[in-house]
């Protein structure tokens, strides 16, 4: 009788420490389950654009081939999901009426540079944007136009606020 209170004994201890083990590592797989399922979500939530039409710009001397991005979708869309972009590239945001205009990057992995663009081309301002970031970056007045760019494009070049970007969509 003693073996088997005993034999009893160890089972339910084992027992026991089994149920401790699962009652330990279950959240730790449901964690694991969760993050793997939000990382498929969120990357099958970037949404893809069509191919844009491409316009060349200039400032100064430097041209840029800039995708347009008029629409109300395909500003949304932007840069995202994009894991590069050529060095002489970038997307104009054409709006219709000039307002006060903010970019942040949640789900754009590279980072960018932004020209802010009065109607007539002149640059407001300049931002420096970091991927994935949800810090907002404003004009610093009413624009029509925001040029994006890789990051570093317009200090490389030497351009900077009150300088003159041509090629620019005509007013609708």
């Amino acid at each position: 009788m003693s073996y088997s209170s005993n034999h009893h004994c160890l089972l339910d201890l084992n027992q026991r420490h089994q149920t401790r083990r699962w009652f330990y590592f279950q959240p730790l797989a449901a964690l694991a389950a969760t993050l793997a399922v939000g990382l498929s979500t969120a990357q099958a939530q970037v949404p893809t654009q069509a191919p844009l039409e491409t316009i060349p710009l200039f400032a100064g001397m430097h041209r840029v081939n800039a995708e347009l991005a008029i629409t109300p979708e395909q500003r949304a869309i932007g840069l995202m999901g994009r894991t590069h972009m050529a060095d002489n590239a970038g997307m104009l945001f054409v709006f219709q009426d000039a307002n006060m205009q903010c970019f942040w990057m949640a789900n754009t992995l590279i980072p960018l540079s932004i020209a802010f663009l009065k109607n007539d081309g002149t640059i407001t301002n300049i931002a420096h944007m970091q991927p994935q970031s949800r810090t907002s970056h404003c004009s610093t007045e009413p624009v029509r136009f925001a040029l994006e760019v890789n990051q570093g494009w317009f200090e490389q070049r030497n351009i900077q606020a009150g300088q003159i970007v041509r090629g620019l969509p005509p007013s609708p």
